[in-house]
């Protein structure tokens, strides 16, 4: 039997992203970020959500772009720092000794250390309540190679080591073993008809 747990944002898991901004002054900054994910695939564009109170709100609203960034595992800490301390007060990437690279396709910085880069364009922005939906167009994704792997030479999840985020528990969490392939599995269903 299910238990009414109320209206929560419960959703699990989520995402760890470093969102990657420049402000009015220039200076690179990072955000951690749980609310967000892919939502279109042609063009190909991501969400992210965030107060209005946040460092990073202003600066997606001057400069139309920032990055997603996806730390592996051996970053949790610095992503966590990412998220509870403010680029207001605090040069987080002095902090943390990690290495901002300036894009050359968006107005925004990247992580350098971090394996997967999705480099956006601002095209959206649309107001919910306490938080902003930001849509980017992603212009690029930069990975590093290597973590790329298959026949098709893209992100390989299990060298990549993205790490999810417990909205519940407020913990982070790796990756688990793979479980079986997207579209094949479930067509073991008794029944199934592929009708692609």
């Amino acid at each position: 039997m299910k238990k009414s747990l109320g209206a929560k944002p419960l959703a699990l898991p989520t995402p760890v992203w470093i969102v990657g901004t420049y402000d009015a002054e220039g200076k690179p900054n990072v955000m951690t970020v749980a609310w967000g994910g892919i939502c279109c695939s042609k063009p190909a564009c991501v969400n992210v959500s965030l107060r209005k109170a946040t460092y990073t709100y202003d600066s997606i609203i001057e400069r139309k772009a920032f990055t997603v960034n996806i730390p592996s595992e051996k970053h949790v800490i610095e992503a966590d720092y990412f998220g509870i301390a403010t680029g207001r007060k605090t040069d987080k990437f002095a902090a943390t000794g990690l290495t901002p690279v300036k894009s050359k396709l968006v107005d925004a910085p990247y992580v350098d250390e971090f394996p997967v880069v999705l480099e956006c364009r601002m095209t959206h922005k649309v107001e919910i309540g306490l938080h902003i939906q930001f849509i980017g167009e992603i212009m690029d994704v930069k990975a590093e190679e290597s973590i790329l792997g298959g026949e098709k030479g893209l992100p390989d999840i299990d060298k990549a080591m993205p790490f999810l985020y417990s909205t519940g528990s407020r913990t982070y969490h790796g990756i688990g073993k793979p479980l079986g392939q997207a579209f094949s599995i479930g067509k073991k269903i008794p029944g199934f008809k592929d009708e692609s």
